[in-house]
This record gives C-alpha cells, sequence and structure tokens, in this order.
C-alpha cells in the first residue's frame, strides 16, 4: 500500500547549502497493518509524510501509495489518502456535520451515497450527539473526532497519522488510539508517527526509526529487540538516534 524507495528530499538553505532532509529513505507498508515512524524532531518524519500527501515533491527516488505515484499520480494518491496532524484545523463556524460533509463533497461523495456514509462516519466515531455543535464550541476531543471523521469521510486505504495525540489529555488520547486501532481491523494500511513509546508498543506491527533523513533500523518490535538486546524501547530509540 505504501512503498519508499531511496526517497530522497533536499532544500536550499542559505547557511548550509544544499540540505538532504530526507536521505535515501526505503519502507513498506501492507494493508491491516500500523507501520510507525520514529525520531526525534527535524529526523524527517513529516517530511517523508508530507511527500506521502503530494504537499511536497520528492526530488529522487520512488513513493507509492495504493499503487499509485506520488510524483506523476497525484491526484489519485489523494483519492486514496487520509491524513491526521495535531494541527488539523476545525472551521469555528461549521458544524460537525457541515465540516465533514464538505470534505466528503470534495472528494466526489454525493446523493444517498454521502448521506449514507456521513451516517456510518458520525456512528462509528460516536459523533451523533455533537453532530450540530459548532467547531467553535467543541471539546478537544471533539474536535479531534471530528479531524479523523474528515479523514476516513472517503474511505480511503491508506491513512496517515503525524503525531495525533499530541497536546491531549488521557481520555481523549486513548479514544484516538481505539479508533486507530479499528480502522486497522478494517484492513486499513497506517503509517503513525509518534514520539510517545507506549503508543508505539501499543498499536505499532512494525516500525523504522529515522534519524538527519536517514532510516537507522525497521521491523517488528520484538526484532529490533532481540538484534540489540534492549528490550526498553525509550533505551533502544536513544541507542540508534544519539
Amino acid at each position: 500500500m505504501i512503498h519508499l524507495e531511496n526517497l530522497t528530499k533536499s532544500f536550499r538553505d542559505l547557511r548550509r547549502g544544499q540540505v538532504l532532509a530526507v536521505d535515501h529513505v526505503s519502507f513498506d507498508a501492507h494493508p491491516g497493518e500500523v507501520f510507525g515512524l520514529l525520531g526525534p524532531n527535524g529526523a524527517g518524519k513529516t517530511t517523508t509524510m508530507r511527500i506521502l500527501c503530494t504537499v511536497l515533491k520528492p526530488t529522487s527516488g520512488v513513493a507509492t501509495v495504493a499503487g499509485y505515484d506520488v510524483f506523476t499520480q497525484p491526484d489519485k494518491v489523494r483519492q486514496n489518502i487520509g491524513f491526521l496532524s495535531a494541527n488539523t484545523a476545525i472551521y469555528d463556524r461549521m458544524t460537525a456535520w457541515e465540516l465533514v460533509e464538505y470534505f466528503a463533497r470534495l472528494y466526489g461523495l454525493k446523493g444517498d451515497k454521502l448521506h449514507e456514509r456521513l451516517e456510518y462516519v458520525f456512528a462509528s466515531l460516536q459523533m451523533n450527539d455533537f453532530r450540530d455543535i459548532l467547531g467553535a464550541k467543541m471539546s478537544t476531543g471533539m474536535r479531534q473526532k471530528v479531524s479523523i471523521a474528515r479523514a476516513i469521510v472517503h474511505d480511503p486505504p491508506v491513512l496517515i497519522f503525524d503525531e495525533p495525540t499530541i497536546g491531549l489529555d488521557v481520555l481523549v488520547a486513548r479514544s484516538v488510539l481505539q479508533n486507530i486501532e479499528k480502522l486497522k481491523a478494517l484492513g486499513k494500511c497506517i503509517l503513525y508517527s509518534t514520539h510517545i513509546m507506549r503508543e508505539v508498543e501499543k498499536l505499532c506491527d512494525r516500525l523504522a526509526i529515522i534519524s538527519r533523513g536517514k532510516v537507522h533500523v525497521s521491523g517488528t518490535l520484538d526484532e529490533l529487540r532481540e538484534k540489540y538486546q534492549e528490550n526498553d524501547l525509550e533505551e533502544l530509540f536513544f541507542r540508534l538516534v544519539t
């Protein structure tokens, strides 16, 4: 579902010259799997995700989503992907229903299919009790559920979550993780970035640790623990990125 092969992205910096933010990154993520992308700030995680979402163009290498090339087929990629970050905006003057409906229409849903999909999403995320609440009056938990709803309303096979629980309280974060587990059970391919090791241990089937634009290691948690003889994921992470 997600395939990266020697993906690179360079930027021109006035002081440092050409900077390689993503340095020949390769990995694959599959349907029904949560693939974790771990790294410190500035490691290249968000740049990689923005390339996959077609917000940025790669400098070189291959990146495909659901079989579509991010460089030559960006429209197809956008139809098959949903994106959520901690900074996803909610419009204050739109209700939950209006906002999710708006994004559904952008993806081409209309008529009975649109209404059925909205009803399904609102029921599955338990959003019906605030469907008519304006964004300006929503709690943090409500806003995050709306953000998830707008990411999945067109039923994409691939989902990208960039630190979706940062700044959330324990109850809201738990709800977000539970919804991600439900999406995995539906066969979605999920790329998940976080700094919270407990979330990685709870959610991720496989993971890659990235630092300074390069993937240092990838595999299942058990494989990495055995390879480095380290059971504590946080200690393993520090060993590889410092």
